[in-house]
């Protein structure tokens, strides 16, 4: 009994003793770049109301488990439970389409198809079977469910429960019925002109087929598409015309492979990967089913506006230039129909991106007439008008005869509507911000808006009347918050971060100036340990007079050496004020921070967040201005904060690591050091959608990509470089650095080393590699910049 209460006791004083494990501590690489789930938390994502607004349901997990669960609050006991398996069954999806007064939804789960009544919020079935139905919506005059099920369209009534078929496309070709030869066919009409039975019974035979046909039920016409892919098949509120795209593959586009060495099998194994830029691209046709006149028609695109129209490059290219213009390959998207059903707009997207049109299409004629036209000789793109092709970018009806849509046309991305009679065209917002999304409320009358507007670093919510006028301000809390409305529209589900502090939810009323509640809490008291810095957001000015917007870490007390983070993604914003993406590089960034460096973190030209211009900035030069905005940078570290110019280091992963290749080969003497991590050495290697749009095609632009890819430029490195690659990175692929290495060994260079990971793709998963990778990095800075 004495040892049991002595034991006892000394428990006692070890549970009142704070932990060190929760101790964060002095930072370390191998710290930071734990297991973030294990020692970190995990922040909620996927956020979604239930249909009674009275619960809102969110991915977490609080446990550590290897993977995220489906957590719900109820906003009535304001606890958070954990969803069972057998709940998470019964929830509704929480996509789906309307009808229109928002009283039934209808949406797929698991390949099967519902209806929720919001009035009783009961749930009805409508399919169950083991083929899988998609897309489903209400018919124009909402008595049936129409979706998709093997390519074909189908409906439901909502009443009867009849099934029926729309549509009935077939791959390969329609065999032709076999055709006589002349002499089988003098043969058989001999036999009958000689043969009074045989000729009796083929009459018989005729008749008897006709009047089988006659008394056949009515099938969708067979449309046979050979080897083209079908898609986005869509029924008109009349139930007349059925909209479609056919995409014809170009067979000689070659794929790449990435090697797999380290695999379970012991042997390499193939990864089937993408095309190149400047591949044999899909073609496209529209085309449109009448099945009230059976019969099946396409789009002629000739008579857009500006289908012919060249870009400005190609006056680079005199044998391009005064070559005969021929109309442009286009993606026509399935039509947007206004709510009574009677009107119509699409959207026709250039496969080169320098064109955007939106149409008012008329089905019955076949015919187009043009109610907005955003031409850039870089490339369309923006928040709400999709930066590819494939993209139809956001639209919505007003009313019956007004649309609404955002366009960069002022130089940054706006709303704007269209009365599709008059075609009169009227701004909505205007501003040197941009409207990043944007929604209806239920009656249509206001518009909901998440905009940059207050700072350029920030993302709050606004309300608006959907003709236009006075934002009101509903979010205030400074950072970012991504707002869930419930179905009610009376509470905001707010996915909120700041710039020091992960993402958590919280809840407030749809009031301006509410203050919100919070509902998680997902970081470690490990975490939370720390004095995490709140980088100071800045501009500074750019060679060419513009303000370049930056994040900076200050140190205490300088050690005269800086660091600068160059950003991936290219059109990606990092200079905010919420919590980063790259949560491992900001804790790296406090870490050398600690140890004395300054460090500078930039949205260069080409970033997300600050307009049209700054957006295209990189056209047909990647390298150029996004280079030289880092120099600025580096001159204003000198400026500003005494920092040594010879002790100035560079970094950043996928576009980041290209800028630092381009920075250590293009202006040798600014940077001592950098490291390139995953980075494009070659943009000829990268994939088109992304390429193509910043540096045309290869081979009709070759002096873009030429002064673009750092391969061309290996020659001037001087200082030290390290270079860190996934070898099954299935976007930027190895052979960009096995390639390079080459040539730098051609060329006799030995300041620059390359680590693979044989087992990580472009975005690193394990703990390990993330430990491995950022050591390196540390000791090239504290090495080199001395």
């Amino acid at each position: 009994m004495k040892h049991f209460l002595q034991l006892t006791s000394l428990l006692l004083i070890i549970t009142l003793i704070p932990s060190k494990a929760q101790k964060l501590g002095p930072l370390t690489v191998e710290k930071i770049m734990r297991e973030p789930r294990i020692w970190l938390g995990t922040s909620p994502t996927d956020i979604f109301w239930s249909s009674d607004s009275r619960t809102i349901y969110f991915n977490w997990n609080p446990d550590k488990n290897l993977s995220d669960s489906l957590y719900s609050y109820s906003l009535s006991d304001k606890k958070i439970v954990k969803v069972s398996l057998s709940d998470r069954k019964k929830l509704p999806a929480k996509d789906g389409k309307f009808n229109r007064d928002h009283s039934l939804k209808t949406y797929e789960k698991d390949g099967d198809i519902f209806v929720l009544n919001y009035k009783d919020f009961t749930i009805r079935q409508i399919t169950n079977t083991v083929e899988k139905e998609s897309d489903p919506l209400f018919s124009g005059n909402e008595k049936s469910i129409v979706f998709e099920r093997d390519n074909n369209l189908f409906g439901v009534d909502l009443e009867t429960g009849l099934l029926t078929q729309y549509t009935d496309f077939k791959g390969g070709s329609k065999k032709a019925d076999a055709k006589l030869s002349p002499e089988e066919k003098i043969l058989k009409e001999e036999q009958l002109a000689m043969f009074q039975i045989l000729k009796e019974r083929n009459e018989k035979k005729d008749a008897g087929k006709k009047l089988e046909k006659g008394e056949k039920p009515t099938y969708p016409k067979e449309i046979y598409i050979g080897e083209k892919r079908i898609q986005n098949q869509k029924l008109s509120p009349d139930n007349r015309f059925v909209t479609y795209q056919l995409g014809q593959p170009d067979k000689s586009a070659k794929t790449t492979i990435i090697p797999n060495y380290v695999t379970e099998s012991g042997f390499t194994e193939d990864i089937s990967g993408r095309t190149k830029v400047g591949a044999p691209a899909t073609s496209y046709e529209f085309w449109v089913y009448d099945i009230k006149k059976d019969t099946t028609r396409k789009l002629s695109v000739e008579k857009i506006p500006g289908i012919r129209d060249k870009p400005d490059y190609l006056k680079d290219y005199p044998k391009q230039d005064t070559a005969k213009a021929k109309d442009r390959p286009v993606i026509v998207h399935s039509p947007f129909w206004s709510d009574d059903g009677k009107n119509a707009v699409v959207v026709v997207r250039s496969t080169d991106n320098k064109d955007r049109w939106i149409m008012a299409f008329n089905p019955d004629s076949l015919s187009l007439r043009l109610l907005d036209r955003q031409r850039d000789e870089a490339w369309v793109g923006g928040p709400g008008v999709g930066g590819y092709a494939m993209s139809s970018g956001e639209i919505g009806w007003i009313d019956d005869r007004t649309i609404c849509f955002q366009s960069e046309a002022s130089g940054y991305s706006h709303l704007y509507s269209i009365d599709i009679v008059s075609g009169k065209k009227t701004q909505l917002t205007s501003g040197k911000f941009e409207i990043q999304k944007f929604q209806f409320s239920k009656d249509k009358k206001t518009i909901y808006l998440s905009t940059n507007e207050v700072n350029l670093g920030e993302q709050q919510f606004y309300s608006m009347p959907s003709a236009g006028g006075k934002r009101t301000r509903i979010t205030q809390e400074t950072g970012a918050n991504e707002v869930t409305l419930s179905p009610d529209e009376t509470k905001l589900a707010i996915r909120y971060s700041s710039g020091n502090k992960p993402w958590e939810l919280f809840l407030m009323e749809n009031k301006p100036l509410e203050k919100p509640e919070q509902i998680t809490k997902s970081t470690s008291a490990e975490f939370q340990s720390y004095p995490w810095r709140e980088a100071k957001l800045i501009t500074f000015k750019a060679t060419d007079g513009a303000d370049v917007y930056a994040r900076i870490y200050e140190p205490k007390k300088s050690n005269g050496r800086a660091v600068i983070f160059v950003h991936g993604a290219g059109y990606l914003q990092n200079a905010h004020k919420w919590w980063s993406s790259y949560f491992r590089e900001y804790m790296f960034h406090n870490l050398l921070t600690d140890q004395g460096y300054t460090v500078l973190d930039m949205d260069y030209r080409g970033s997300a967040g600050y307009g049209r211009d700054w957006r295209t900035g990189i056209y047909r030069f990647m390298g150029g201005k996004d280079l030289t905005d880092h120099i600025d940078g580096a001159k204003y570290l000198i400026k500003k904060y005494g920092v040594d110019a010879k002790k100035i280091g560079i970094y950043g992963g996928s576009y980041g690591g290209f800028i630092t290749l381009m920075g250590l080969f293009t202006t040798p003497d600014v940077f001592k050091a950098g490291a390139a991590l995953r980075p494009v050495t070659d943009w000829a290697a990268y994939n088109h959608g992304y390429t193509a749009n910043i540096l045309n095609e290869p081979q009709a632009d070759s002096i873009a990509y030429h002064r673009s890819s750092p391969i061309y430029h290996a020659a001037g490195l001087k200082n030290n470089l390290l270079i860190c690659h996934g070898m099954v990175d299935v976007n930027v692929h190895y052979q960009d650095v096995v390639r390079l290495s080459q040539r730098l060994i051609e060329l006799g260079k030995n300041n620059w080393e390359l680590a693979s990971y044989p087992m990580e793709d472009h975005g690193f998963v394990e703990a390990s590699s993330w430990t491995d990778e950022y050591k390196r990095i540390l000791k090239l800075f504290n090495e080199k910049l001395k």
